[in-house]
């Protein structure tokens, strides 16, 4: 298994040809649906945020984002232009077609309040974490259907920007980020789908430089 290169890539949409246009603050969930053949833009505003993500089928949620069947399909542990995101059922969910920061995580998963007191302390099990803010999406911003899920609908995560490197004896370790103000990762939707994220509100581990920040978010036709 091999980590991909830096692969960055220019886009040539212009904000103000989107459909959607928003801005997801930091430590806040944002829930939304896409529509095959929609583009997608996740813009990191301020630098160095991790922007932990999940996609699902619109159709079926039980058909999500697969990390096993991305990583063993391309052979490579990041993402960047030309990944394509795999399905639990093996089919094409999404392609990124533009990266402007060249590398994203598949394997650091989501913050939890388990998480947060076996890696750093007793006292952080009340601070927030991804896994509670993709809980809220899933009760108050999606669908019908995507209401009816439950924790254990939540699989393994990307995490857009986040810098996970993989030591030489097969260990994660949480680095500084690599990505900037201003640069983005845009994807295009190879099915209908939704869109789950949480924008971490990280503050014990350098993922987002201790100082979590918003998003912006931007849909094509």
């Amino acid at each position: 298994m091999q980590a991909s290169p830096h692969t960055l890539t220019e886009s040539k949409l212009k904000p103000e040809h989107a459909v959607l246009d928003q801005v997801c603050l930091a430590g806040e969930p944002w829930m939304a649906e896409l529509k095959q053949g929609q583009t997608f833009r996740i813009l990191d505003l301020e630098g160095n945020q991790a922007v932990d993500t999940l996609f699902y089928s619109a159709a079926d949620p039980e058909e999500r984002y697969s990390a096993t069947d991305t990583i063993a399909r391309q052979g490579q542990l990041y993402l960047t232009t030309g990944s394509v995101l795999y399905s639990s059922e093996g089919r094409p969910m999404l392609t990124i077609v533009a990266d402007t920061c060249g590398r994203h995580d598949t394997l650091g998963g989501a913050c939890a309040a388990e998480s947060n007191t076996v890696r750093y302390a007793l006292d952080k099990r009340p601070m927030h974490s991804c896994r509670d803010s993709f809980m809220h999406a899933l009760n108050h911003c999606g669908c019908a259907t995507h209401r009816q899920m439950s924790k254990r609908d939540i699989a393994a995560n990307i995490n857009f920007f986040m810098n996970v490197p993989v030591t030489p004896d097969g260990a994660l370790r949480f680095a500084d980020g690599i990505s900037g103000a201003g640069k983005y990762v845009e994807l295009r939707a190879e099915m209908d789908v939704v869109v789950l994220i949480s924008n971490c509100p990280q503050l014990n581990n350098p993922c987002n430089a201790y100082n979590p920040t918003p998003v912006r978010l931007l849909v094509w036709d």
